[in-house]
């Protein structure tokens, strides 16, 4: 197995002491609390802020893909988003952000354990001239990763910063759903372009997903738009058009939110079968209607982005 597993034993350390520390900390608070009011206590934890945000180094723009609730084509958006970025000639990076469930190894046709440079740092995957990193390459594809909290923070940290992405003008990250501790990690870490939002029409994936906008709007991240996902389904033999999961859901909450609706993609069997067999319909089925509407989704996403530095 690849050698640069092996951090996970520092943060396996850290949380057996964490009972100590706690502890410690703990008492130091008790102590402070006596010698200052509650109000001075406040106002000196304020002061520290929020962590600086420091750049990946090499990588230009960062892009966020993000959703609410699970199963809603968030990968699957990212994966041909960053095909559809590098179809304009532009260098590109993936990132597999979901620790727990990681999906980009299968969509992008990927297996085995990144090199190490000499400079300790891990070599990403390459596949249709993408480069990837995913926790899914440093364990085996059905092994269960049972960590807390603590560890999934740590192992964030190294793949956004222990890799060699060599230069990049976008990173594309494809975020865990929901609003937790690593959508927050990211970023308040690292400066992020905007952040791209998908949903199904669905009323029950737009309330998750306006929570997920939100969060973003509160840690100041720029939010591009919303992608309304599987929007419409087209019988392939009689052509008819059945909106399985609500009509125009995502484009009623773009406008209660004041946002863009970046993209309309179709429920089609060609998206999610050429996902499964790791060939994206972007590269696969390039001339397809359902590949066009992932690179009209692309064209938006680059228009709202600030001009990349040099």
């Amino acid at each position: 197995m690849l050698r640069a597993v092996c951090w996970r034993g520092p943060s396996t350390c850290h949380m057996l002491q964490g009972p100590a520390l706690v502890g410690s900390l703990f008492r130091v608070r008790s102590s402070q609390s006596t010698a200052e009011s509650v109000q001075e206590r406040q106002k000196r934890l304020m002061a520290g802020g929020l962590p600086k945000q420091k750049v990946i180094p090499g990588v230009k723009q960062t892009i966020v893909v993000a959703s609410g609730k699970g199963g809603v084509g968030k990968s699957t958006t990212a994966v041909n988003l960053a095909l559809g970025l590098a179809a304009n000639d532009l260098v590109v990076g993936l990132l597999d952000a979901d620790v727990y469930g990681p999906s980009i190894p299968r969509m992008m046709n990927l297996r085995g354990n990144p090199e190490l440079t000499d400079s300790n740092l891990m070599r990403p995957l390459v596949n249709f001239g993408i480069v990837c990193m995913s926790m899914g390459f440093l364990v085996e594809e059905a092994a269960p990763i049972v960590w807390r909290g603590l560890m999934v923070m740590s192992a964030i940290e190294k793949l956004l910063r222990q890799v060699d992405w060599g230069q990049l003008d976008y990173l594309v990250i494809d975020m865990p759903p929901g609003t937790g501790d690593v959508q927050l990690s990211i970023s308040q870490n690292i400066p992020i372009s905007g952040a791209v939002i998908v949903s199904t029409p669905q009323d029950i994936a737009l309330l998750d997903a306006q929570r997920a906008a939100e969060m973003f709007r509160k840690v100041s991240v720029p939010v591009l738009g919303i992608v309304q996902n599987m929007s419409v389904f087209q019988c392939p033999k009689c052509k008819y058009e059945a909106h399985i999961f609500g009509a125009d859901g995502a484009k009623a909450l773009a406008t209660k939110l004041g946002l863009d609706v970046l993209g309309d993609i179709p429920l089609h069997i060609n998206i999610r079968e050429m996902s499964d067999k790791g060939q994206p319909i972007v590269v696969s089925h390039p001339d397809s209607p359902e590949a066009k509407a992932y690179l009209r989704l692309t064209a938006e996403v680059v228009k709202r982005l600030p001009t990349p530095p040099g």
